[in-house]
Formats: C-alpha cells, structure tokens, sequence
C-alpha cells in the first residue's frame, strides 16, 4: 500500500485555504467591508428587542392580524360567536363534503361539541385517547386519523403575527389528529390568541421536565411540499383543507 507524500499532502492544505481566504474576502468586498471579520460580531442584545416586547395589540387587532395571515398561507378563518355556531358550522361543512369519519382530540373543551355533532349527525366520531392502552389500540386510533376526512382540535394559542396554531400534543392528544386527516378544523377561543410568538414559547421555560407536552406543533396553514423545480404541492403530507374557527 503506498504511503502518502506529506509535502504533497501540505501543498492541498495550503492551496485549499488560500481558496477558502479567496472566498470569504469576495463576500466581504460585496458587503463593503474591508477584510473578512475572524470572531462573531459582539452583539448589544440576546433575544428580542426592547421595543418588540412592548408590542402587545388589542384583541380585534390580534384577530384581525391572525386571520389575514392565516388565509395568505391558504387557510380558511370565520368568525363565531359561540361553540353553538361552530357546532353549525362544521355540521354544515360535514353535509356539503359528505364527511363519514371524524376524529376529535379528548378535550373538556370540545364534549359539548362532539356530543351535538354525534345527535345532528351521522358521521362516526373517534375520541383520542392513547392513554394507558396497548400498542395495538394505539395503531388503531392512528389508523382512525389517517382514514379519517375531518380532524378537530381546541388550540392552546394562536399567534397574530406569524399567524400560527400552536398545538402541544401527549398520550391524550395525539398529533395524529391534526396531522393526518384530509381536513383540520381548530376551534380558537378567542382569549387564546396571542400577539407574538414570544409570547407563546416563554412559560414553557418554566415548566418541569415531566410536566412539558411530548410535542409543540406549530401549524401555519395547509401541509404544502414543492419539488426541485418549486411546484407546489398541497395536501402532500398532512391535510389539504385548513379551517380556523375563532369562538368569541
């Protein structure tokens, strides 16, 4: 086996930085600065400014703002003044899509809506609830998401700003819900819409280990997926039809 040349070895070392000391002096000419910086910049802050913590918009502004981003990511939004009109809401738009199969998270939140859609409809319903069950009727319940046309989740916040769903997730309630259905519909009480992201993310700080959700899921609008030559895709991995439904 032959041994490498050390000399030769050395001169690829040194034509290889002289390369890289090429480069980064382009990318600092473009920026206008005289020589390539060698340390991080200091910086004045860690994390948000002092101006953007103060920002905090009144609640039909925040309102306003989620739905306006939301629908330009290509979610759909309304207005309800109760869990009654949300309830009509979605038995409507189970008659109208001819929907058979729904899952819903196990939420105090949603029982009086998943009682009335059980009574004024006749799609089957699944709760989920992986708590304390076995592998088996785990599968099942993920099997159930994935056939299911219609997915229901209450929210633990929505974000004006990037316009978000912030959804945390345990053996309780399953992601599967959100993810893989045909349609999501979030059920947003409207004390829960917060201004900035911030705003969402720092109490989990503060949480203890075996308190934190198994997940933080941040969903901003349809699954959406494009290829190498940027055509878009919706629906692709998770669900095509979005709907945020604000209760007042």
């Amino acid at each position: 086996m032959a041994k490498s040349d050390p000399a030769f070895l050395q001169k690829l070392h040194q034509e290889a930085l002289q390369d890289q000391e090429a480069f980064f002096a382009n990318i600092s000419t473009r920026l206008g600065r005289s020589k390539p910086m060698r340390s991080a910049p200091a910086r004045s802050m860690k994390g948000a400014p002092a101006f953007w913590e103060q920002v905090d918009l009144p609640l039909e502004q925040r309102i306003q703002l989620f739905m306006t981003n939301w629908q330009k990511a290509g979610g759909h939004t309304q207005r309800l003044k109760g869990m009654a009109e949300a309830q009509a809401f979605i038995a409507d738009f189970i008659g109208k899509t001819q929907a058979k199969h729904l899952i819903m998270q196990d939420q105090p939140e949603l029982a009086e809506l998943r009682s009335g859609l059980a009574a004024e409809t006749e799609t089957d319903i699944t709760v989920w609830n992986a708590g304390g069950v076995d592998a088996a009727a785990k599968d099942e319940l993920v099997a159930k998401a994935a056939g299911a046309d219609i997915g229901i989740v209450a929210v633990e916040h929505a974000v004006a700003y990037t316009g978000s769903l912030v959804v945390t997730s345990d053996a309780a309630r399953g992601r599967s819900v959100s993810l893989l259905p045909t349609t999501f519909i979030a059920i947003i009480p409207a004390d829960r819409l917060r201004t900035k992201l911030g705003e969402v993310l720092r109490p989990f700080d503060a949480y203890e280990l075996k308190d934190r959700p198994a997940g933080i899921h941040f969903i901003s609008g349809p699954s959406r997926s494009a290829d190498i030559e940027n055509d878009l895709t919706i629906g692709v991995h998770g669900p095509g039809i979005v709907y945020a439904l604000i209760i007042e």
